[in-house]
């Protein structure tokens, strides 16, 4: 997080809008849940890997990780008061989204925020070796536009919009995008 002010920004921006705890989701080694308990957020981190999961547990070995996937939640409807969803949906078919959306959707309380990062663009980029490790993964680029549409398809509100240039020397070339959306409050009128 230290050489990327914007998502410093907007995980502050988040911390400052819930009040209640936030999902990291698709939280790899904690990096965003560090962050957010930082910010004093009651934070948990969900990944589907158990290797990531014991990294996130050796890094921050205080703070709660549990193993979970997005297209099935492990928590009640209403358990959150924001969720992070950091380059987590690029590892997920495009054609999954907006149910995953709509799932997290669930597990957030009316009016709950979520914040979403992503690669833009409509490429599929397969991976075989990452870090020096071998890996079978695929990361899914998305057109702004579509994004928005699947958020409002939903039943988000977009916030906020951000979006910036690749930092090619710490991270993959692409352009990326932010996007800050509000589930319906049970005060919105109808």
């Amino acid at each position: 997080m230290a050489h990327k002010p914007l998502e410093r920004e907007l995980l502050t921006v988040l911390a400052t809008h819930v009040t209640g705890r936030i999902a990291d989701l698709g939280c790899g080694p904690g990096h965003a849940t560090h962050y957010l308990h930082e910010q004093g957020c009651d934070v948990v981190g969900v990944d589907l890997s158990l290797g990531m999961l014991a990294e996130a547990h050796r890094r921050q070995p205080d703070l709660l990780f549990i193993q979970g996937d997005l297209r099935a939640l492990p928590f009640p409807a209403g358990t959150f008061a924001g969720a992070v969803a950091f380059y987590t949906l690029i590892h997920l078919d495009p054609i999954d989204l907006p149910a995953v959306l709509r799932e997290i959707r669930r597990i957030l309380v009316p009016g709950g925020y979520l914040l979403v990062g992503f690669h833009q663009g409509n490429e599929t980029v397969h991976r075989t070796q990452w870090w020096d490790q071998t890996v079978d993964l695929d990361f899914h680029q998305f057109p702004l536009p579509t994004m928005r549409q699947w958020l409002a398809d939903a039943d988000y509100t977009l916030v906020r919009v951000a979006e910036r240039a690749p930092l090619p020397e710490i991270e993959f070339a692409t352009q990326r995008a932010y996007v800050l959306a509000r589930t319906p409050s049970t005060t919105d009128p109808a």
